[in-house]
């Protein structure tokens, strides 16, 4: 398994563009949250580190990972924000409840990426066990949250080459 040789979250900083003057949006479940705040803290970070002012970072939070797509959605249709992050943990478990949510909430932030001009991040976390998550929410693997900053910074970076039309 990839995941262990390395830290995930590892990057390399000088390779990412400013996030100086952009706003973003994280919504984070409030579901295993022992979670979901380290991976936030880990974004939040990591978008200040890139030059996002904190008073441009907006925090919403929902009740569970299903709720994800809702929130998402409904900042998407306000335009006001460059990127949007969804931060959540879907634990496997004992039933299939786990496959049902961790679909959906996939599927629904792809379709948001689709039908709106904004970046919907998945910063959603789908591990097999409790250690699985605590391992990547600021553990020996790294931190998704993280990953998921560098990929909105990214994101507003191809957008804004895209609509340049300037490619490399």
């Amino acid at each position: 398994m990839a995941s262990e040789l390395k830290n995930l979250s590892d990057y390399k900083a000088d390779e990412i563009s400013s996030a100086k003057g952009f706003r973003f949006a994280i919504v984070r479940s409030e579901w295993n949250s022992e979670i979901t705040t380290p991976l936030t803290d880990g974004c939040i970070k990591t978008l200040v580190k890139h030059g996002a002012k904190e008073s441009n970072i907006n925090l919403l939070h929902v009740p569970g990972s299903f709720e994800l797509t809702f929130a998402c959605s409904e900042l998407a249709k306000s335009k006001n924000y460059h990127a949007i992050i969804a931060i959540g943990c879907i634990i496997e478990g004992e039933t299939r409840h786990f496959e049902f949510i961790a679909s959906a909430v996939a599927n629904g932030i792809t379709q948001l990426n689709t039908l709106y001009n904004t970046p919907v991040i998945f910063g959603v976390l789908t591990p097999a066990s409790q250690q699985q998550a605590i391992d990547r929410a600021g553990g020996k693997f790294g931190n998704k949250g993280v990953e998921a900053a560098v990929t909105a910074i990214k994101m507003i970076a191809l957008k804004t080459q895209i609509q340049k039309k300037k490619f490399k």
